[in-house]
């Protein structure tokens, strides 16, 4: 990752360790938390090896579209499903789930709706148990009929939520982008959501730029200005008023904010008060805003070794304030992949977003 191409320095990045400098990447940590699976599975028991048939919500977010739009494509193209169970709701079988599946490969690649629905509906269904609507619940990563085809993002093991959500960035699908952000953030709450969902298919699109010559660029532009719409649309608890807040900011020359974007928000949703600066703050004002702000804490955010600066590290870890006899000083932080490799006197690594929550929450006083 040599090169910036938007103001907000939305390339793909995460709170994580191991992700090299350079790299288009972000970590794909994946944990396990508040009793969410880390693979989840469409609902519906299996019967001898095939999927039971599933509603247009399960539908909608294994194939990364919006349940309008699967509404709107029945109505419109009839696509839809063959049965309905009570004779209202709508399930979709194995046969339905993959002439979607074929419907959404051949817009991604540009077939008109349509065109793309008449092709899909007199295409042979793929045999229950044998396609990707089939194979109990898992999604076929490796399957050649992936909706995307050749613009499939290479995700490898990931929740069904990502799987959805890379299908309509690759489509340039923004209103199936919210709705799904918007989804995964309310079921599963932010931290988990960033690690298991969010990270992963930004992490999925930086390798598709990498290996594509530079293609996809749309695609990654797209997602990452919805996935800091929906870290700002986050609702926050009652701020605390009795302890200072947490100064958050990207190094001087540093362009990527996600990360820092989404402590932020992981913040803010338990009240701890923090003040967001983003990208490529300039030293000198960083030293006056801890000057004036007196925080308990400084997180810099450093994607890469040419951003991260020891004398930043050194020269903020050395601002005082308060009355002589009574001076104060910050906590610093930093965080992100140009950090690692380095000893910073003074400073602590932040690893994770969990753990950086949780690492920001131990400073402040119960």
């Amino acid at each position: 990752m040599t090169a910036m191409r938007t103001p907000r320095g939305t390339r793909s990045d995460a709170i994580v360790p191991g992700a090299g400098p350079g790299r288009p990447t972000v970590g794909t940590r994946r944990r396990t938390m508040g009793g969410v699976k880390a693979d989840s599975r469409p609902e519906g028991p299996a019967e001898d090896g095939v999927t039971a048939a599933l509603s247009t919500g399960a539908v909608a977010r294994r194939l990364g579209v919006a349940p309008t739009t699967l509404r709107s494509w029945e109505r419109r193209y009839a696509i839809g499903p063959a049965t309905r169970e009570d004779g209202r709701h709508r399930r979709w079988t194995p046969e339905d789930i993959s002439r979607l599946e074929e419907m959404c490969r051949l817009t991604a690649q540009g077939v008109p709706p349509a065109e793309a629905a008449r092709a899909a509906m007199t295409a042979p269904a793929a045999t229950p148990g044998s396609g990707p609507a089939g194979r109990n619940g898992q999604e076929a990563a490796s399957s050649s009929r992936a909706p995307g085809g050749p613009n499939a993002l290479p995700l490898g093991d990931v929740r069904q939520e990502c799987r959805g959500l890379a299908r309509a960035a690759v489509r340039l699908d923004a209103p199936a982008v919210d709705a799904l952000l918007d989804a995964v953030l309310a079921e599963h709450g932010l931290v988990t959501a960033w690690e298991e969902v969010i990270a992963p298919t930004l992490h999925a699109v930086g390798r598709k730029w990498a290996t594509s010559g530079e293609r996809y660029v749309e695609v990654e532009h797209l997602l990452s200005w919805h996935v800091s719409s929906a870290l700002r649309r986050v609702r926050y608890a009652a701020e605390r008023s009795d302890v200072p807040p947490v100064l958050l900011a990207c190094v001087p020359g540093e362009q990527h904010s996600l990360p820092v974007e989404a402590l932020a928000a992981a913040l803010g949703e338990r009240g701890l008060p923090a003040r967001m600066f983003g990208p490529a703050l300039p030293a000198e004002a960083l030293h006056d805003a801890v000057r004036r702000l007196g925080p308990a804490a400084v997180v810099l955010w450093a994607q890469s070794r040419s951003t991260a600066d020891r004398s930043l590290v050194q020269k903020v870890s050395g601002i005082h304030w308060g009355v002589k006899g009574a001076r104060k000083r910050t906590s610093v932080l930093v965080a992100g992949p140009g950090w690692a490799g380095g000893a910073y006197p003074g400073a602590l690594r932040l690893h994770g977003l969990g753990s950086a929550v949780d690492v920001v929450e131990a400073l402040f006083p119960r």
